[in-house]
């Protein structure tokens, strides 16, 4: 799952009763608890909760959490440039929807891809490392029927963060890009995420339909001064297709203090003024659509029969990646925190940090500003620093050679990892 900020303990009801009688006006009540899923929550040790304090201390309502500075058994150990490939994980579910003669079946192979993304996550509440300033991340799937996709971010900007990211598969005929741009901010008991930004769909073999848009719902730590820890999603996402004039206002729901279902959707599709369906359920187990027309139900996506069956992904060495390639970039912090070494990740963590820091302020001295390696920014979109050519072989070669010029034995058996 995309980013979230914070994590925090039961350990510090009485050190910070002040901090929680700050509840934001309309928002939905903080409470423990009682029936998540074990891997939507999570409980500090002691020895993590005395570093929280520190945290805290930092911490004001409505603030921003860019300026704050997170302990480092809060991260999950991978950047926010590769969680965003959990939405490449189920390809299948929208791989030869071209072929779908009803416009309206596409647009639900669509949102059946974009669904499917949101089961995986790390277990509790855990963010991904904040990609520093020209970071990027790259990898190739090889599919069990011969195709091959590929898939390039990279933090194209730091104030304000932004993520650029494009996935092809020619051979299937879809690309998608987009960007996010995440705000967290604090709010008494929780921390929220506004994900701003979107997914572009197109089928590469129906230019007709031109892009389906997909944006994000916000997201939401519970319970990070008192109770268990949880993870929610929130508020309305939008999927649209304007060429065909189908859309869908989707409602990630969160769970009341006495009523509701944690990890709940609804929504409704409408092609134009007239309803085509309805979208329900749960988007950590199981999501299903109702037909307005026929009135049957069908399953959208299984989390918890289909949600092992992932893509893997081909990554590069980390001895061939470049230096500011996420893996290598991060090497040192995710071997600390794989091995719970709180010190040695603060370390790590710390001298990525100064040494971005410091190549910013010579970048400023000199009057230089940076320009992103494989995402260009025009009339406010972030694309790809490459024409795709029309014809699928001559796509998959143009495209491996642009995002993998510079790490070798990528033909062949590749002797990177699949993860």
């Amino acid at each position: 799952m995309m980013g979230l900020f914070s994590q925090a303990s039961s350990h510090f009801r009485a050190a910070t009763t002040a901090a929680t009688a700050f509840k934001p006006r309309g928002s939905i009540e903080d409470g423990p608890p009682t029936d998540t899923d074990p891997d939507d929550t999570s409980i500090l040790d002691d020895d993590e909760g005395s570093i929280i304090t520190s945290l805290i201390s930092q911490l004001r309502v409505g603030m921003d959490l860019s300026r704050v500075t997170f302990p480092t058994f809060v991260l999950e150990p991978r950047s926010m440039l590769e969680r965003i490939t959990d939405f490449m994980s189920h390809p299948d579910l929208i791989f030869g929807a071209e072929h779908c003669n009803d416009p309206e079946e596409r647009f639900i192979r669509v949102l059946q891809y974009y669904l499917a993304g949101w089961h995986i996550k790390p277990k509790g509440v855990k963010k991904p490392y904040n990609p520093i300033l020209g970071e990027f991340f790259r990898c190739r799937y090889d599919y069990p029927d011969g195709t091959q996709g590929f898939y390039i971010a990279e933090q194209v900007s730091h104030h304000p963060p932004v993520s650029a990211f494009f996935y092809i598969s020619p051979a299937n005929r879809v690309s998608i890009l987009g960007e996010l741009r995440p705000k967290s901010k604090f709010l008494g008991n929780s921390v929220s995420t506004t994900m701003e930004g979107e997914n572009r769909v197109t089928l590469l073999g129906l230019p007709e339909d031109g892009e389906y848009i997909i944006t994000m719902p916000n997201m939401y730590a519970r319970g990070i001064l008192f109770g268990k820890m949880v993870l929610e999603l929130g508020d309305t996402c939008t999927a649209r297709n304007e060429k065909r004039g189908i859309h869908c206002d989707l409602e990630f729901k969160t769970k009341g203090f006495f009523s509701g279902t944690y990890n709940a959707i609804a929504g409704r599709i409408r092609r134009n003024s007239s309803e085509i369906g309805e979208v329900g359920g749960r988007w950590s187990h199981i999501m299903d659509f109702k037909s307005s027309k026929t009135g049957t139900r069908r399953v959208l996506f299984d989390a918890e029969k289909d949600g092992q069956n992932v893509s893997p992904k081909w990554v590069p060495p980390e001895d061939e990646q470049e230096p500011n390639e996420s893996r290598r970039l991060w090497q040192y912090l995710t071997q600390a925190i794989v091995n719970k070494d709180m010190e040695a990740a603060t370390d790590a963590k710390s001298a990525v940090e100064d040494a971005q820091r410091e190549a910013r302020r010579k970048m400023e001295v000199s009057g230089q500003k940076h320009q992103p390696r494989f995402f260009v920014n025009r009339n406010g979109r972030w694309l790809p620093k490459l024409e795709v050519p029309k014809d699928p072989q001559e796509a998959t070669a143009a495209v491996q050679q642009w995002i993998f010029s510079s790490t070798p034995a990528i033909d062949g058996a590749p002797s990177g990892a699949f993860s």
